[in-house]
C-alpha cells in the first residue's frame, strides 16, 4: 500500500486532508509529516506547498513529491531543494475550470470598467459609465498555453471572445489562433485588447511585463496577471496605467505576497487585486488529483504534469 506524507498547510490542516483522501482514495495510507512517529521511507510520497528548508534532507529520500500549486518555481529556486526527486504539479479539471471562470470574470470586469463601479459604491456616488463593447468584439490574448492556459483560452473562445494564444512551440487549439516562438510575439501582442499572462516562472520570463512590453499592446488594452508576480515590473505597470497605455489591470499574483499595506497597487483606481485565489481547487478535488498521480507513478506511468526542472515547470 502506498503511503502519502502530508506537510502541505501545516499540522493544523492535516485532518482536512485526511478526510478528503479517505473519501477519494480509502486504500491510500495518509500520515502527517508533523506526527512524531512518522518516518519517511524511500517508497513514500510527500504532499507539500512550501516546506521548511530543514525538511529538504528528508524530502530527498522520497519516491516523489507532489505540490498543491500549479507553480513550483518556489521549490525549484530554493537552495537545497532535492531537484532529482520527481515533482508533480497540481492540476485536475476543477483547477482549470476555476482559472477559466476567474479569467472570464476579470476580462468582463475590464471590459465594463467594473473597478469604477466599486470606487463609486465606496464613495456612495451614482455616476454612469455606460460601456457598449461586447465579448465578440473583444480580442483576448493568452500568453502561455500550458495545461491551464490552453484550458482558459478554449473557454474564452466558447464564451464568445476572439481569442489568440502565444507559446514557445507550435500548437493547435480549437477556436484559438496560436502564435509560436519569439518572432511571433510582437504580432500576438498587437492583436490583444486584453492580455492574460499565464506564463511559467523561469529566468527568461521574470520581469517580462515591462512598460516597453506593454506598449506593444493596442493603446488602452487591459491586463490580467494569473501567472507569477515576478513577471511584472510593478513600477512599469503603474506608469503604463497612468499614461493610458493600459485601461486597467486585474492582479491575482503580486510580489511579495502578501502585498504590503504600503504598496501603491492597493489604491490605484485602475487596478483590481485578489489574494492569489484564481484557481485553488477544493481539498477533495486536489486529493483526487494527487491520488490519481500516485496511481500513475505506481503503475510506471508518467503524470502529465511531472515537472521538468530544466524548464522550471
Amino acid at each position: 500500500m502506498a503511503r502519502l506524507i502530508i506537510s502541505a498547510d501545516g499540522p493544523e490542516k492535516f485532518d482536512i486532508w485526511k478526510k478528503a483522501f479517505a473519501e477519494v482514495a480509502p486504500d491510500l495510507s495518509v500520515l502527517s509529516w508533523y506526527a512524531s512517529q512518522t518516518r519517511l521511507q524511500p517508497s513514500d510520497y510527500v504532499l507539500v506547498w512550501s516546506p521548511e528548508a530543514d525538511h529538504y534532507p528528508a524530502l530527498a529520500t522520497a519516491k516523489a513529491i507532489l505540490c498543491t500549486g500549479a507553480g513550483v518555481d518556489h521549490l525549484l529556486n530554493a537552495p537545497g531543494f532535492p531537484r532529482h526527486i520527481p515533482l508533480v504539479r497540481m492540476g485536475g479539471e476543477q483547477t482549470g475550470q476555476l482559472m477559466a471562470d476567474y479569467v472570464t470574470w476579470a476580462a468582463i470586469a475590464l471590459l465594463r470598467q467594473a473597478r469604477t463601479w466599486a470606487i463609486q459604491q465606496a464613495e456612495q456616488r451614482w455616476a454612469c459609465n455606460t460601456i457598449a463593447r461586447t465579448t465578440d468584439a473583444t480580442r483576448i490574448g493568452v500568453m502561455g498555453l500550458g495545461h491551464l492556459g490552453a484550458y482558459v483560452a478554449t473557454h474564452l473562445a466558447r464564451v464568445g471572445f476572439r481569442v489568440s494564444g502565444w507559446k514557445r512551440s507550435p500548437a493547435t487549439l480549437t477556436g484559438v489562433k496560436v502564435y509560436a516562438g519569439q518572432e511571433a510575439l510582437p504580432e500576438f501582442l498587437e492583436t490583444a485588447d486584453i492580455l492574460v499572462n499565464l506564463l511559467p516562472s523561469t529566468p527568461q520570463t521574470d520581469g517580462i511585463i515591462s512598460e516597453e512590453f506593454l506598449k506593444k499592446l493596442p493603446r488602452g488594452a487591459g491586463f490580467i496577471n494569473v501567472g507569477r508576480g515576478r513577471h511584472v515590473v510593478q513600477t512599469d505597470l503603474i506608469n503604463a496605467l497612468n499614461a493610458g497605455i493600459l485601461c486597467g489591470a486585474v492582479l491575482d499574483v503580486v510580489t511579495p505576497e502578501p502585498l504590503p499595506a504600503t504598496s501603491p497597487l492597493w489604491t490605484h483606481p485602475s487596478i483590481i487585486i485578489t489574494p492569489h485565489v484564481a484557481s485553488e481547487a477544493s481539498p477533495l478535488m486536489q486529493a483526487q488529483y494527487v491520488a490519481e498521480a500516485i496511481g500513475q507513478i505506481e503503475r510506471g506511468e508518467k503524470p502529465a504534469l511531472l515537472c521538468d526542472p530544466q524548464r522550471g515547470y
